[in-house]
């Protein structure tokens, strides 16, 4: 599919916008998140404790470190349109983590434009519903509202 245009993007509400390559989430993923946000919770971090105490039988991902992995996905995609110069996270109108994420498995995001609106001074809106599937699992992750201010560069259309 052609990249898209600031031009025609509105007129894609509702379509699809891709789907991501999986991303494996590792036990090692998992505590780089653990150490650069200070959340050391056993049951993401004592391997051997989560095994026995768990209800998961095995470490979890934090649910923020999963959401934290939209960005990336959303550059996997392509979701923003050609010639954009910067986009910047701009807030979540809704998130719903639904499944934990064990140490090992795999993720990938399915993204939905919802809507795509002009602002001001080449400035833009763009809102997705993204779904985060885990690999061999019927229930997603989470599910999530994202609103992303795009930022058109001077020869976009």
């Amino acid at each position: 599919m052609a990249k898209s245009t600031f031009a025609d993007m509105p007129g894609r509400a509702g379509e699809e916008l891709g789907v991501s390559e999986w991303i494996t989430v590792d036990q090692a993923m998992i505590d780089q998140f653990a150490d650069t946000t200070r959340d050391r919770q056993w049951i993401h971090i004592d391997v051997e404790r989560a095994r026995s105490e768990s209800p998961y039988g095995a470490t979890v991902a934090h649910g923020y470190l999963t959401l934290s992995l939209l960005a990336v996905m959303s550059y996997d995609i392509g979701a923003a349109p050609e010639g954009t110069v910067a986009a910047f996270n701009y807030g979540l109108d809704k998130v719903r983590f639904l499944s934990p994420v064990r140490a090992g498995a795999r993720v990938r995001m399915r993204s939905k434009l919802k809507s795509f609106e002009k602002k001001s001074n080449g400035q833009y809106l763009m809102k997705n519903y993204n779904v985060v599937e885990i690999e061999g699992e019927e229930r997603p992750a989470l599910v999530a509202d994202t609103l992303v201010l795009l930022v058109a560069g001077p020869d976009a259309e």
